[in-house]
């Protein structure tokens, strides 16, 4: 089934003729709860690797989980519509652990997304279980393939190692199939995203909105700007950290947004971007929405507290070091 985003409550730029020239482009993919296949774009399903190449493991020191959820109790506790509460299991050992394949997506899928170096068309996303240091930080990995190439392996890997087990309950990503969507997209208003006199013209008729509609007044940065959810290209949300600028650390070149991970697809700022299929036609606003969970929360999938995980990529040289930024 295809997803529709809804006509956004106000015409952006008849509202603000000057963002015309800002104007990008996201694909907003739209995760729902599926049975992927590892030759599909997807998050959470199995990902495509091939047999002989080792599976990625994280080499930083490791606490060991003494308490929390094992994996197929996880999928068990999810297959029967049930929440999974922890426990006491089988401690991992010291030393590496398995990544967690998270998603990965190819551009015969996603035209939208940004080649990769020598041309790779599939990139994979994975993520350590575990947090690192005093701030909890997270380990990610990018993946870069040519899909061509990789499909002509002889075998695939069946069945990842995993950690038996896990923290917390979103660690382990929900198989999800991708509806992708291309949508108009406009820069976070906030510091030097825009010139200042836009931003301020932005402003002003966020408070017009709000005086005149109350509580349930569009804005600009939760209706008219960026969708929320999982997303290739267009522009990041600063709306935990405030604007940033992602500079390459081996060129100094300003590097561009390759993809959005996030954990819900809405919010309650952000319920007009549900799309038309998930909605109850006789209904309006919030109230419209269908699905629970599994529209809202769909890869069961949490980035810091709540944030956005930004994927960021050197435009120059796509095989530099990427950068993560949680906002």
């Amino acid at each position: 089934m295809t997803r529709t985003t809804p006509t956004r409550p106000a015409s952006v730029e008849a509202v603000f003729p000057e963002l015309a020239a800002h104007r990008g482009r996201t694909t907003r993919l739209h995760p729902r709860p599926g049975r992927p296949g590892m030759r599909d774009s997807h998050v959470g399903g199995p990902i495509l690797w091939p047999d002989l190449e080792p599976w990625p493991v994280c080499h930083e020191p490791h606490q060991r989980e003494t308490e929390g959820y094992v994996p197929d109790e996880i999928r068990s506790a999810r297959a029967a519509g049930v929440w999974p509460w922890p426990g006491a299991g089988t401690p991992g050992q010291d030393g590496p652990a398995p990544f967690v394949g998270l998603a990965q997506f190819f551009r015969r899928d996603v035209p939208g997304l940004a080649a990769g170096p020598d041309g790779a068309d599939l990139v994979q996303l994975f993520r350590c279980p575990f947090t690192h240091g005093p701030y909890l930080e997270r380990r990610y990995r990018l993946q870069w393939r040519r899909a061509e190439e990789t499909e002509r392996a002889e075998r695939f890997l069946a069945a990842p190692p995993e950690v038996p087990l896990l923290r917390w309950e979103h660690e382990l990503p929900e198989p999800c199939v991708l509806h992708p969507e291309e949508v108009d997209t406009y820069p976070w208003a906030e510091d030097d995203t825009l010139p200042a006199p836009l931003i301020a013209l932005i402003d002003s008729w966020d408070d017009a909105q709000a005086a005149e509609h109350g509580p349930d007044a569009p804005s600009y940065q939760s209706d008219l700007s960026i969708p929320p959810g999982w997303r290739v290209g267009g522009f990041p949300s600063w709306a935990s950290t405030g604007p940033m600028a992602i500079g390459c650390a081996s060129c100094a070149t300003p590097m561009r947004l390759l993809l959005t991970a996030g954990g819900d697809e809405m919010d309650a700022d952000s319920h007009s971007w549900m799309p038309l299929e998930d909605r109850d036609p006789s209904l309006r606003g919030k109230a419209s929405i269908q699905g629970g969970p599994s529209i809202a929360q769909p890869t069961r999938l949490r980035f810091g507290r709540d944030r956005d995980l930004h994927v960021f990529t050197c435009p120059a040289d796509p095989g530099h070091p990427p950068q993560w930024v949680l906002s």
